[in-house]
């Protein structure tokens, strides 16, 4: 069962998708700004949060900020009317796995959000092209891992080893380990300079 949380600032919208949802998802709650979203999200940790992007407090951009880092484990989802480029790019930046526009279909949704939940990114057929672009070109990015992106990012945050650790739920030693191996991909000497290297990229 896959557990969800709905973000959206209209209650006929989230209504909607609690309706839409199939045997294998569970609503487990939902929020209807940034507050009560970043809130539900550290009492709830679901395992994916279907995002809207424009919400009273922030924005969607600002529940990923205040929760990305301390739980990675969560997968996010935006959820939109907007197919503008500048929302897209800011939600995927600060950390979304995906994006799709209410126009989606119900059956759609859930394979959306199966595929998010499994780790995959999923965006809305003709939202892919521009979104691939956007992120194409930069092969230093590339040539890390998934698991050394996530070590990148909480490391970059100034987290410790530890911490990102606990965090990732494996030990201290193995993100040392990531970490080290981040660094001369990237040719940095220290983590003052990945945390340079990491905003310059809007990664954090």
């Amino acid at each position: 069962m896959i557990r969800v949380l709905v973000v959206d600032d209209h209650a006929v919208v989230r209504s909607g998708v609690r309706a839409e949802m199939g045997s294998d998802v569970d609503v487990v709650g939902e929020a209807e700004d940034v507050g009560s979203a970043v809130a539900a999200v550290r009492a709830l940790v679901p395992d994916v949060v279907l995002l809207d992007v424009h919400l009273p407090g922030g924005g969607g951009r600002a529940v990923l900020e205040a929760t990305v880092p301390e739980l990675p484990s969560v997968r996010f989802l935006a959820l939109s009317v907007s197919d503008a480029t500048q929302d897209v790019i800011a939600v995927i930046r600060a950390g979304a796995r995906g994006y799709v526009t209410k126009a989606i279909t119900g059956a759609d949704l859930r394979a959306a959000i199966r595929r998010v939940h499994a780790g995959d990114a999923y965006f809305s057929p003709h939202l892919a092209g521009f979104v691939l672009d956007a992120f194409r070109g930069d092969p230093d990015l590339d040539r890390l891992t998934p698991r050394e992106r996530d070590v990148l990012r909480l490391v970059a945050a100034g987290y410790t080893y530890r911490e990102v650790g606990a965090r990732l739920s494996i030990s201290g030693r193995t993100v040392e380990t990531h970490a080290a191996a981040v660094l001369r991909k990237l040719q940095l000497p220290n983590r003052r300079e990945l945390s340079r290297w990491a905003r310059a990229r809007k990664l954090l």
